[in-house]
């Protein structure tokens, strides 16, 4: 088990990367899929500023993380504290 309660194989879990060519999608889109599991879109129609950024957008996932620690953090002391309420 990790820091977290998921043991290494559940933290290795594939993600569906799909790949797109659209005009209308950005370049990157992270959804949930029908699963709830993650899916990553990217749109080949920004083929150049993946490329130019496809060292750059792997070290977003680091920031990310802390900034879905915020939320998670916020929502769960928020219901904490209703549960103190009750």
């Amino acid at each position: 088990m990790n820091r977290i309660g998921m043991d290494d194989e559940e933290m290795r879990k594939e993600i569906e990367i799909r790949i797109v060519d659209d005009d209308e999608l950005p370049p990157i889109i992270i959804k949930c899929g029908d699963d709830k599991q993650p899916v990553v879109i990217l749109n080949s129609k920004y083929t150049i500023w993946l490329s130019l950024m496809r060292n750059t957008i792997p070290g977003i996932t680091s920031s990310m993380h802390g900034k879905l620690n915020e939320i998670c953090d916020a929502y769960l002391t928020e219901q904490q504290f209703y549960q103190e309420e009750s």
